[in-house]
């Protein structure tokens, strides 16, 4: 049927969409102070509420997902991002804009979701390829999203961006409805609403020490407290999933090697893919006074960024067939130290825009077979009716990597500064060094992948309570 053909692109479509979404906002954060009347550190807000909420409803979501219906989930979770998408489009005021932001983190739970939806519903042999492309789709979309914000902004109204956004978030809840069949594979049970209540508390003191450490001080009492916060219920709540019968987060899934140590590898990858996407935007636009900086716009900069999007695209079907070959924890490993080799690239030459993008594209790469075989192998170390949650937690250890990485590259830059007039701009020195941590903690990620036990381990996929054993499963395992 038509329908079935379009299961993937409408997924597809729907992963590219939330990433585009994430980030048409960056195109506009110099300028919102002006026109909403707020502060820079308020208008920051508007990225840190779409990084907390998302980081907190993935995980829930994702649960939900296994529990009540994956399709179900996917339109409740698209139709918050449209919903946050009007609002924006509606109103200047800085507190509904981060209030509708905070909506729009929802949508992160977008591919978590749609992977599992592909596992229930494709057969073996187009699995693997369905899953990549669905995973390289945050890449492309990010890498479309801002160039096309940053022609919206530059030559219309910026609320014409978020009707666009809101447009396109309209058609994705249609095609998601016309398109995909609701999954058969759930896991009943009474929903974990304290363990929700508690990932949520822990996850929002961990994220906000981490993204606002840089403003309001390392050794501030804030910061101290929300560390402390964070480690006291983060340990009550992880106490608690033990000792609940159906917990939000299966923490004796996550402690098996195969799972445990892809949730590792997950959150170094993250660190190392977000660097790229951080210091190659802020290096290109830097003032040529600076002696390395190239003045680019933000439209010219997104455009610098395109190429990756481009190779991510054309490099999901080569990670699905090297995992198919080797298996994924291959595949994951050579994707981390291809980051590093990106990494090498921008140390050796970031001065030439040629070099620039060489080494930004070359960080992509490895992003996509990295991001390709990380849901890959949780599909093949856990129960089919845990693949949304389990995912989801994948993308949540990604998000803290990402999180952390922001907070790393921040740091390292505001101590390597130099005056370019009256202005304190990074040197090229500090840039060279969060290329280079960036680069180690993608070769711990490789190393960490290594580690992981063999596709072929003992026992197969774990068994669900009362559930018989997928043969989908059997096949997946042996592919």
């Amino acid at each position: 049927m038509v329908r079935d053909r379009l299961t993937i692109p409408v997924l597809a479509f729907g992963g590219i969409l939330m990433a585009v979404m994430q980030t048409v906002v960056v195109p506009l954060l110099p300028d919102l102070p002006r026109l909403t009347g707020a502060s820079a550190g308020t208008v920051s807000w508007m990225v840190t509420a779409t990084l907390l909420s998302g980081a907190v409803l993935t995980p829930v979501l994702g649960r939900a997902g296994d529990m009540y219906g994956k399709r179900k989930v996917l339109m409740s979770a698209l139709v918050l991002m449209t919903v946050g998408s009007v609002m924006c489009a509606l109103s200047s005021d800085i507190v509904v804009l981060i209030a509708a932001r905070a909506l729009q983190g929802a949508a992160a739970s977008v591919v978590p979701l749609s992977i599992s939806i592909l596992r229930d519903e494709l057969p073996p042999e187009r699995r693997g390829s369905a899953v990549s492309l669905m995973s390289s789709t945050v890449g492309i979309g990010a890498a479309l999203g801002l160039p096309l914000a940053a022609l919206v902004v530059q030559y219309a109204d910026w609320h014409t961006m978020f009707w666009l956004t809101s447009a396109l978030g309209a058609l994705g809840v249609t095609a998601v409805w016309w398109a995909v069949n609701e999954s058969p594979v759930r896991q009943p049970g009474r929903f974990d609403i304290p363990g929700t209540l508690g990932l949520a508390v822990g996850l929002v003191c961990l994220l906000l020490s981490v993204s606002q450490g840089g403003q309001w001080g390392w050794g501030g009492a804030r910061i101290v407290g929300l560390f402390l916060g964070a480690v006291v219920v983060l340990a009550l709540w992880w106490w608690q999933q033990l000792r609940t019968e159906r917990p939000l987060v299966d923490l004796r899934l996550v402690s098996r090697p195969r799972v445990g140590l892809s949730h590792v590898a997950a959150l170094l990858t993250g660190f190392a893919f977000y660097a790229n996407s951080l210091v190659t935007a802020q290096l290109v636009q830097a003032p040529k006074a600076t002696g390395y900086g190239l003045g680019l716009s933000i439209v010219q900069t997104g455009l610098c960024l395109l190429p990756g999007g481009i190779t991510m695209l054309l490099f999901s079907p080569v990670s699905a067939r090297i995992s198919a070959a080797r298996g994924p924890r291959i595949t994951l490993a050579l994707g981390a130290a291809v980051i590093a080799c990106g990494y090498a690239v921008r140390i050796a030459d970031s001065r030439d825009l040629w070099m620039i993008i060489l080494g930004a594209t070359v960080v992509s790469t490895g992003t996509t077979l990295a991001y390709s075989a990380l849901p890959t192998l949780i599909l093949r170390a856990v129960p089919a009716d845990q693949t949304a949650s389990a995912n989801g937690v994948n993308v949540l250890m990604r998000t803290i990597g990402q999180a952390v990485s922001s907070a790393a590259v921040a740091a390292v830059l505001v101590h390597h500064t130099s005056l370019v007039g009256s202005a304190a701009v990074p040197t090229l020195h500090g840039y060279l060094l969060a290329f280079g941590i960036a680069g180690a903690v993608a070769l711990a990620a490789s190393a960490a992948a290594l580690t992981i036990p063999g596709d072929a381990a003992t026992g197969g996929t774990p068994r669900t309570r009362g559930r018989t054993r997928d043969p989908r499963d059997e096949a997946l395992e042996g592919a």
